[in-house]
């Protein structure tokens, strides 16, 4: 299977985009309309994500494996530490080497119930998404990814401490990061300056989520760890009460700090869908990053 780093090569600006698994056959049909409307657009991989505490683990799985045996898409499974045991991550590990998988995103994941609760590792299982990183390594031929945090991990004492944690994981034998949700261009450049300036030359993809509606707005702000900044709340507080104005800019949004972006060198954009396809459609229209009719 094609690599995530080998779909990154390249002169032009690449895409990827990000599904969660389904919780029932509704969800399912919305997944597969969404599948089906991006891969005409060629992105770069495709990412399925994994619940705290394996609470979507074998969801996942079937729909990591469907996307690899049933799309011309290039799959990549989401893998945590949470509540599970050395030997229970060895056993998705080789569930999604034997359905053709070989891209992973290795995290050390939340705790479940309460992502700022405290962190307790599984008596058999690792503490830290380096460990995660370095077993799935040792396990096969994989490309592993990781995440980043551009405002900081809510655990990190600070930005400089969170930098370094970031370049030992990528150190341990991760191939590239996706950061989590951020308002504005800064902090994820300053981010990636900051570990190029550690000679680590991995690739960091900036995570992308427009702001549809005022109740999406709370989740990408509870997401991201930070407020809003007071120039973008201000541009969109006048369409509090126009749901179509509000996800109009939105867009607009979205799309210039989707060009900044890449006017920065940034070699690629994830987005975040919440398994809808048409949000990020607009954006990379407008971005001028179809490259398949």
């Amino acid at each position: 299977m094609t690599s995530v780093v080998e779909r990154l090569q390249g002169q032009s600006p690449k895409f990827s985009v990000e599904f969660l698994p389904p919780r029932n056959a509704d969800d399912e049909r919305i997944l597969w309309t969404a599948v089906r409307e991006l891969e005409a657009l060629d992105p770069a991989f495709v990412s399925i994500t994994y619940g705290a505490g394996g609470s979507s683990r074998d969801r996942t799985i079937r729909a990591t494996a469907r996307v690899a045996q049933e799309t011309t898409l290039l799959p990549v499974a989401h893998l945590t530490a949470v509540d599970h045991s050395v030997a229970e991550l060895r056993n998705v590990i080789g569930w999604y080497a034997a359905v053709g998988v070989r891209n992973v995103l290795a995290l050390r994941g939340d705790p479940p119930g309460d992502p700022m609760g405290e962190w307790v590792a599984h008596p058999q299982g690792l503490t830290y998404a380096e460990e995660l990183v370095r077993l799935v390594r040792e396990l096969g031929d994989f490309c592993v990814g990781v995440a980043a945090f551009p405002y900081g991990h809510p655990r990190s004492g600070d930005l400089a401490t969170d930098v370094k944690f970031l370049v030992r994981k990528l150190q341990a034998g991760a191939d590239y990061a996706v950061a989590q949700l951020f308002h504005e261009p800064e902090p994820f450049l300053r981010m990636r300056d900051s570990v190029a300036a550690t000679g680590c030359t991995a690739t960091l993809l900036p995570g992308i989520m427009p702001m549809l509606s005022s109740r999406a707005l709370t989740k990408i702000v509870e997401l991201s760890g930070a407020d809003l900044p007071v120039e973008l709340a201000r541009r969109l507080d006048r369409y509090a009460d126009d749901p179509a104005g509000f996800r109009a800019t939105g867009i607009d949004i979205a799309t210039e700090m989707c060009q900044r972006l890449l006017d920065e060198g940034v070699p690629a954009l994830h987005f975040y869908t919440m398994n809808r396809a048409k949000a990020t459609r607009e954006v990379l229209g407008r971005l001028g990053l179809v490259t398949r009719a």
